[in-house]
């Protein structure tokens, strides 16, 4: 990646993720919400067999229901687990009590025997700092989901606030395009 991409990448994220951190926690809860809900109504959810949906921090929309949901419908579910740098196994849970603490803080499976390759996933929820209506995601900046989404032909959704949306995001050649956007609005 060139060096004004990257700094160009480097100086959006501060911004935005400042703008996240000072979000109010009801506007984040009740904005989640209705993410959620958007995201539970569309029909690549309810033709999706196996669902990978990340595990949100808090800055990030929330993804609890929707993985509450996808275990109560029977859907194989998985869920991200950092493994290396960059590198994140699919790790099949059934409920949330399933998880701990792990990388970043970040709540992952501490059952790791039961894992499926990127390309068997029907629904991958990914999330971003920002993102575009067109598809264009600014991610966290490790490159976890750019690869992982390399091997991947499932339907992509990118969970985004609507106060971070951005129609500036810079993208290099390796940055993965989402199928859809989703946010509160």
């Amino acid at each position: 990646m060139d060096t004004d991409l990257r700094e160009s990448k480097k100086q959006l994220r501060k911004s935005v993720s400042a703008l996240l951190k000072a979000l109010p926690s009801s506007y984040r809860s009740a904005a989640s919400e209705r993410i959620q809900e958007r995201v539970l109504s569309l029909p690549e959810y309810a033709g999706a067999e196996s669902i990978f949906v990340y595990v949100n921090m808090p800055t990030e929309p929330e993804t609890a229901r929707i993985i509450a949901q996808a275990a109560a419908d029977g859907k194989r579910l998985y869920v991200p687990k950092c493994i290396g740098k960059g590198e994140m196994l699919a790790v099949r849970i059934r409920s949330t009590e399933q998880l701990r603490p792990g990388a970043y803080g970040i709540p992952e499976p501490v059952d790791c025997s039961e894992t499926v390759e990127p390309e068997a996933l029907d629904l991958i929820v990914v999330p971003c700092v920002s993102a575009s209506a067109d598809g264009r995601r600014l991610g966290h900046g490790a490159g976890f989901y750019d690869r992982f989404l390399e091997r991947s032909e499932g339907k992509t959704v990118c969970l985004c606030f609507a106060k971070a949306m951005r129609s500036d995001i810079p993208v290099g050649e390796h940055d993965a395009r989402m199928h859809r956007v989703i946010s509160e609005e």
